[in-house]
């Protein structure tokens, strides 16, 4: 085996956290809709590639900037969301998950056919903004500033979602309405809202993972389909509904995906679906998940 050099193995340790970061902040959003509406929501992927191209439709037609899409887009999908729960997702609740799939995935195919029709698959140029632009020089390695900053927000935007749903009142109310909506219902709160914010709160996580990724992936109808792919991976390793365990895992496997690229390259694109098979085998609820 060649010797690795510190350079190398530091940039693919850090390309690693990069795409782990887009692991937990996506997979959360699954963790969430599943966790608290026992949804799989397959149209995760879309709303994600949403979230890239509304910032990009809004910086090429209208000249709005980064910052303001960095809120923008994640408010405008998460609308999206509310129509999706209040049209579709609400008569589907108390049967077989397979509708919820099946529905999700229709409505996924329904969003990348028609955007695909007006930009084709080719990428969209998105730059980085100028404040985050260049790179810094860390003497080991250099340091991409753009990418510094997605694994930050990342990290922000998960540990403070998780600390909102485990550690405050609201969070107590969105797992009791899960569990009892009558009792929930009983002290004043109105749980079919609940439900609908809930939904579109998860479609505004998938939004602003969207609007990270918009300078580093190139911008495509089809931008979401490889990766929602990988993050169902992540949610089933770390346990179906596990806030936590989504975002652990999700930072785990990025930098075991980046490791095995410098390591053993033509396992790159398979280890995670490995590791998903070899948890299923030992642990079939997930690292995370609790047993029934």
């Amino acid at each position: 085996m060649t010797s690795i050099s510190m350079a190398a193995l530091s940039s693919q340790l850090l390309l690693g956290l990069v795409n782990g970061s887009f692991y937990a902040i996506l997979s959360l959003g699954l963790a969430v809709i599943f966790g608290l509406l026992n949804v799989i929501n397959f149209a995760h992927g879309a709303l994600f590639m949403l979230g890239a191209i509304v910032t990009w439709m809004a910086m090429h037609y209208a000249g709005v900037n980064y910052w303001v899409m960095l809120i923008g887009a994640p408010v405008i999908v998460g609308i999206l969301g509310v129509l999706i729960e209040r049209l579709f997702l609400r008569w589907i609740y108390k049967i077989d998950h397979l509708y919820g799939l099946l529905l999700t995935l229709g409505l996924t195919l329904l969003i990348e056919g028609l955007l695909r029709s007006v930009y084709g698959v080719s990428g969209l140029a998105y730059d980085a903004p100028e404040l985050l632009s260049g790179a810094t020089d860390l003497g080991f390695m250099v340091l991409p500033n753009y990418r510094a900053w997605v694994v930050v927000a990342s990290l922000t935007v998960c540990f403070a979602t998780w600390y909102m749903i485990e550690k405050t009142r609201l969070g107590a109310y969105l797992r009791a309405g899960t569990e009892n909506p009558r009792l929930v219902e009983a002290f004043g709160i109105n749980v079919p809202r609940m439900v609908t914010l809930t939904y579109a709160f998860g479609a505004a996580l998938a939004a602003f993972a969207g609007v990270l990724a918009a300078p580093v992936i190139q911008v495509s109808p089809l931008m979401g389909q490889n990766l929602i792919i990988v993050v169902f991976a992540v949610v089933v390793i770390g346990g179906m509904g596990s806030i936590m365990g989504a975002i652990l895992t999700g930072l785990g496997l990025g930098l075991v995906e980046g490791l095995t690229k410098v390591f053993y390259p033509e396992a790159s694109s398979t280890v995670v679906f490995m590791i998903m098979i070899i948890v299923l085998l030992i642990r079939p609820a997930g690292l995370f998940g609790k047993e029934k």
